[in-house]
């Protein structure tokens, strides 16, 4: 089946699921009324995401979508209450009147409120989250994110982490292995553009500054078909739309970095612009030089922006661009290493409201990550490249069909070009002949295209059972492969303090990234080509939501974990031909259970979370074909979050992690390889099974205290940080010694106690 044949079948499918979704769909009741509207931060005029709006005394309401917008069908005509809430904000009433056939636009604004005021929130949430499915999701607010420090910053990746089912490779890795599945594995978005490496420091903050973002989406599983192309997790995060009433800014200078974000009203709408910046190259210029002990150069940078312009009362333009970029260069000895890192996203969005059912958005964007390392030492020099360019159209349709019934159809198209580039040269030794200079080089441009449809609907049976229900289908032109991921969820209220969920699916990824276990600082990305399959993850959740003491939300998750074709580097290919010989590939699971306990409202906030997860993956090639478990899986995972607003001025916060220890590949013997006639030679070890052996618990305790203040008229804040308050030495890695005749074990650890200082002003 050639490539026009595969396109038109996927147009066939597309216009099926489109019709069938109008068969389907309920129109309304003829004589009833609608309303529908934004919802937004009276201060800035920011669209609030996640917003309840609630029609009091009835069954009906609704929660903004990620433009804060909302739509409620089917009401009959009369007069009524409206109940908006949302977190960090006062809860907002007011009076409507909805006549016969009468659809009603109407938006509102809402006052920022202290957090502890916030009760009836979960309330009205569990009233109208009927319509949207939401398993294994987990929305943390803003406000709680920021006040999560490392090293004086605030940062996403490390908050998610200390949420169950989420496990790092060390403490200073900001990677993301979500319920067994490695980071590669997780499709990471911002603003509806893919980003590809979210790293700086190599792992040990993410690229993603949290002044510039207003909501962190995570789910963890089971996601629905409008998400394709990986096995495991969605981060989709939102940046900021900007201040539309007046110029303001936020400006913040700490012990790795400072940044500074201005927003403010512009033309029919508003701009946003985030800046963070590391000085370490800069001080560096200050310090005496050290010719026997030299300080590498290195710095980061990223850069956030948004412009929105609202040109009618149905149609909104969003222009959104994300830059980040890490550089090292390091010369002693001679020997010369650099390496170059970078993420590049330009995105613009249309969005327009049909009617007041009918919700479209159309996204075209494009994203650039780029890797380049590079070195030199005594005449043999290296260069190795790795960049992808992403240029994606994607659009759907949101379909508010009645009460009882929502539906979301679109489309997604990518081009994915594959850039990769080695080089060496150098002097061979005295072996193969002095002085006689050798050469070696690969490259390669690899062109693939993805296009994807995809239809969703969601049907409430009755006020306590509602059904989700979506089919997502892939054609990748590199591999000729076409694919079909049908996801199905359930909810069931089992009454007003308690709620099951369950989902199934089934997910494909063809992407693959070539990376060391230990070291990731450059990561290859690959597609799939005809000499291998694409990933399958099968999933299988089982969810138990319940309050059952006020403002304390308790959930319990039971997953399962399938997946097939993953991929481990061969570390020992020499001329790689194609995917095939790069990666052994094998399969996978991951099962477990986990315990979610959050406090979202009150001057105590936070979470405790203990998952306890078992993760096996197995393959031909690999530990003589015997089931193993990966470098990460650390079996008992407890988290705790504590954050307290002692007054208006003082605030203290507190993280805990404890962790079953890492896994390892250990050593069992050791031998002695010489030449003949040698007395000495050189130890060898003999490993272990792989990971077999598991290094000592991790444990850890972070806290943070901040004092707010004014200062020349403006809201100012002084953050002290204290990293591994009791100086816990966890173990990075373990390696051993053959230099000596007794074989020597040396642990390399982590960071100590690290006390940081930073300062923040609004303006």
């Amino acid at each position: 089946m050639n490539h026009l044949i595969k396109l038109k079948y996927i147009l066939v499918i597309f216009i099926f699921l489109l019709s069938n979704l109008y068969l389907i769909g309920m129109e309304p009741n003829s004589d009833n009324a609608s309303i529908s509207g934004f919802v937004r931060d009276s201060d800035n005029g920011e669209p609030l995401i996640g917003a309840t709006i609630r029609i009091v005394g009835t069954k009906y309401g609704a929660i903004t979508n990620k433009n804060g917008y909302f739509s409620i069908l089917d009401v009959p005509p009369g007069q009524y209450e409206i109940l908006i809430t949302n977190i960090g904000y006062s809860e907002f009433r007011s009076k409507i009147e909805l006549k016969l056939k009468q659809s009603l636009r109407k938006n509102f604004e809402l006052k920022s409120a202290s957090i502890e005021t916030q009760e009836i929130q979960v309330e009205a949430e569990r009233e109208v989250e009927k319509r949207e499915i939401n398993i294994s999701k987990v929305n943390i607010p803003i406000q709680q994110i920021s006040k999560i420090r490392i090293g004086g910053e605030s940062d996403i990746f490390r908050s998610l982490q200390y949420l169950p089912g989420i496990l790092t490779s060390s403490q200073i890795s900001s990677g993301l292995y979500v319920r067994g599945g490695s980071p590669d594995q997780n499709l990471i978005l911002i603003d509806g553009s893919t980003v590809y490496n979210p790293s700086h420091l190599f792992g040990f903050i993410s690229t993603f500054n949290s002044d510039a973002i207003k909501d962190v989406e995570l789910i963890k599983g089971g996601f629905p078909a409008e998400f394709g192309g990986r096995l495991s997790a969605v981060l989709n995060l939102t940046q900021k739309d900007g201040n539309s009433k007046e110029i303001n800014g936020i400006g913040s200078i700490g012990v790795i970095s400072s940044k500074l974000t201005l927003e403010g009203p512009l033309g029919m709408g508003s701009f946003l612009l985030s800046g963070r910046r590391t000085y370490f190259d800069l001080v560096k210029g200050l310090l005496p030089l050290d010719p026997e002990n030299p300080l590498p150069d290195f710095g980061f940078y990223d850069i956030n922006a948004k412009i929105t312009q609202n040109i009618s009362d149905n149609d909104k333009i969003t222009l959104s661009g994300f830059l980040s970029n890490d550089a090292l260069d390091y010369d002693s000895f001679g020997f010369n290493v650099g390496l170059d890192i970078g993420n590049r996203t330009l995105s613009a969005k249309w969005t327009r409201i049909i009617n007041e059912n009918l919700f479209s958005e159309l996204l075209v964007s494009s994203s650039i990550y780029k890797n380049n390392f590079s070195g030199e030492q005594s005449g043999f020099g290296f260069l190795v490249e790795n960049s992808i360019d992403d240029i994606t159209a994607k659009g759907s349709i949101n379909w508010f069909t009645s009460d009882k019934i929502t539906t979301k159809i679109g489309f997604e198209s990518s081009r994915l070009e594959f850039k990769y580039i080695q080089n060496f040269t150098g002097e061979r030794d005295s072996v193969a002949g002095s002085g006689t200079v050798s050469t070696g080089s690969t490259n390669l441009t690899v062109l693939d295209w993805n296009h994807s449809v995809f239809a969703q609907v969601n049907y409430s049976f009755t006020d306590l059972i509602s059904m989700q229900i979506g089919l997502r289908t892939n054609y990748w032109t590199l591999n000729n492969n076409l694919t079909f991921d049908p996801r199905l969820a359930f909810r069931w209220r089992m009454s007003d303090e308690m709620v099951l969920k369950a989902a199934w699916g089934i997910f494909h990824q063809n992407l693959r990234l070539a990376t060391q276990p230990d070291f990731s600082f450059f990561d290859t990305w690959l597609p799939t080509d005809s000499t291998v399959k694409p990933t399958r993850a099968f999933h299988y959740i089982l969810s138990l939501e319940t309050e059952f003491i006020k403002g304390f939300n308790l959930n319990f998750d039971i997953y399962h974990k399938f997946m097939q074709n993953i991929s481990e580097i061969n570390t020992n290919v020499l001329e790689p031909k194609n995917v095939a010989s790069i990666f052994y590939n094998g399969t996978g699971q991951s099962y477990g259970v986990e315990l979610f306990l959050q406090k979202k409202f009150g001057r105590l906030t936070g979470w405790f979370g203990y998952g306890l997860g078992f993760i096996y993956a197995q393959f031909d090639s690999i530990n003589n074909g015997n089931r193993f478990r990966p470098k990460y899986d650390r079996r008992h995972d407890l988290k705790l979050v504590a954050q307290y607003q002692i007054d208006d001025n003082w605030e203290i916060n507190a993280t805990f992690t404890f962790q079953s220890g890492q896994s390892y590949t250990g050593a069992t013997s050791r031998l002695l390889s010489r030449l003949p006639e040698q007395n000495s030679g050189r130890g060898k070890i003999i490993p272990s099974e792989r990971y077999g052996l598991r290094l000592p618990p991790s444990h850890q305790l972070n806290l943070s205290g901040s004092y707010s203040f004014k200062m020349f008229g403006a809201s100012s804040r002084i953050i002290l940080d204290i990293y591994n308050i009791y100086n816990r030495r966890d173990i990075w890695f373990r390696y051993y010694d053959t230099r000596t005749p007794e074989t020597k074990v040396t642990d390399v650890k982590l960071l100590p106690i690290l006390p940081t200082f930073s300062f923040e002003i609004k303006f």
